[in-house]
Parts: structure tokens; sequence; C-alpha cells
């Protein structure tokens, strides 16, 4: 029986392939990426992370060496997918984000990339990842280096006070999915609650650009944008200041905070779906 698709995820709607060659070129360059990665990972797993272990000591500055590494390698696969047409990606302040220290970064989710790029524009980020991903090949990555959302609510807490006392940016993407073509999802509060509870402010980022199909929540595995290669945009919006919402009781604090979220994504996302790439 065939899965019923969200409505807000369809195709329905996308144009015609523009130039056939060319689209099942990227989608080959696409799974050559996809490849790529997984075997990457896979070899830092077993060989690097190891190695580092014992190179680097205590634990947390394996964890501050191990995130920077990650940093440099995303950046050299963006590298690698755009000198492949695979995207192309654009960020007007990159400097801005090196700056960015014991920040609470929030983003829209249109693709699976999303958190590569974030990852490659700064060296101290932390993220907190979907639990189906600790067990996953990305597992023995994942369980040393960041927060899966599967943990408690005290833990989560306490580990997210820990990392950005640290000097690290912690990314939550608060939709908890991929963003949908049609429509929006609904804003979590994890985000706010965590900001809140660790008095930390939130500085927003709008992922914008040319279509995601082929990376967006079920879509089909061999696909590609349909008229163009993959075009990031990525903005970094007004921060939210938390000393601004410290006066109301924690539950109205985090639901004024994640209202506030959403309107500057949600503000950003109508001003460019309304401006030429």
């Amino acid at each position: 029986m065939k899965k019923k698709v969200d409505p807000r995820y369809s195709t329905e709607g996308l144009p015609p392939v523009k130039s056939m060659p060319l689209y099942i070129y990227g989608c080959i360059a696409k799974l050559l990426m996809c490849v790529i990665f997984g075997t990457g990972a896979i070899l830092i797993g077993i060989i690097v992370l190891p190695v580092f272990k014992l190179i680097f000591h205590p634990n947390k500055n394996f964890k501050k060496q191990t995130r920077k590494f990650f940093s440099y390698i995303f950046r050299f696969f963006v590298f690698m997918m755009e000198l492949t047409q695979c995207l192309k990606l654009k960020v007007s302040n990159k400097e801005d984000f090196r700056k960015l220290s014991s920040t609470i970064i929030v983003a829209n989710h249109p693709s699976i990339l999303d958190v590569v790029f974030l990852i490659s524009l700064m060296p101290n980020a932390d993220c907190i990842v979907r639990g189906g991903l600790s067990r996953s090949i990305f597992a023995i990555i994942i369980k040393q280096l960041y927060l899966v959302n599967t943990l408690g609510i005290d833990e989560m807490y306490a580990l997210a006070k820990e990392t950005l006392a640290e000097g690290n940016n912690l990314i939550i993407f608060p939709e908890g999915t991929r963003t949908p073509r049609h429509g929006v999802n609904k804003f979590k509060r994890g985000a706010a609650h965590i900001a809140y509870e660790t008095d930390t402010d939130i500085q927003p980022v709008y992922i914008g650009g040319t279509d995601k199909y082929g990376l967006g929540k079920h879509d089909a595995f061999f696909s590609f944008n349909r008229t163009d290669i993959y075009v990031y945009d990525i903005k970094l919006l007004p921060p939210i200041h938390i000393n601004e919402y410290k006066e109301y009781e924690p539950q109205i604090a985090t639901r004024h905070l994640t209202k506030k979220i959403h309107s500057e994504i949600a503000a950003e996302a109508y001003l460019y779906d309304n401006r030429i790439i």
C-alpha cells in the first residue's frame, strides 16, 4: 500500500524538467555526493575520532577540536558540491557567522543539507539532532559530539547549558522536521525553553534559494531541481535578546519567544519569495 504523503510536501505544481541531460547529471552528481558523505562519515568515525581521542584531552578539548575539524570538512564538502555544479552557496556575512559564540541558532529547514552549511560556517557549532540519526551510520559521530532530542528535559537543559558555556553555538531547527514545500510547520518551543533556561540569546537564520526538490522530505531519491542547480542563500536575521523576555513567567516567555522566532523567519521567507534570486 502506497504511503500517504502530507499534501504540504506534495510535488504538485513543480515545473517540468528544463533540460533532461542536465537533470540526469544533477541526479547522478547528487547521489555521488551522498556516497562520498556517507563513506567519509564512516571512515572518520572509525579512524579519525579514535585518533583524536588519543591526541586531545580532556573530553571537552576533544569535542572542541573535533567540531572545528568537522567545520573544515564540511567546508570542503560544500566546495566539492559547488565544483560539480550540484549547488551554489551564497552567504553575504560569513565573518559574522564565525564571530558568533554561546548563541542558540534557529533556522528554517528546507533540506537535508542545512546543518552541513551551518556547521561549515561556524567552527564552534553544536546541534540538537533527531533521535533516529543516532541509530544510523552517523551514530558513532553523533553520540560523541552532539545532543540527541530523545534526551530527558533536565539532561537536555544541563548539556545545552554546558555546551553554550564553553562558547559553542547550539543549532536548533524549531520545526522539528523539514520545512514543507507548501505552507508551514508549527514551530516547537524547545529552542525557546532552552534559551530561557540557559539565559542565552537567539540568532535566527533564514535559508532561502531555489527549490530544494530532491533534498526535501518525501522527495524521490533519484531527483533534482527541475530547472536549475540548488542555490542556497543563507542570511543572519536580527538577534533576539533573552533579557527582553526574562520579566515573564517561563511558559509565557517561551510562547512569546517562539512566536518571535517564527515571525522573523516567516517575514524573511515572504520577502524572499517576492524578490528575484
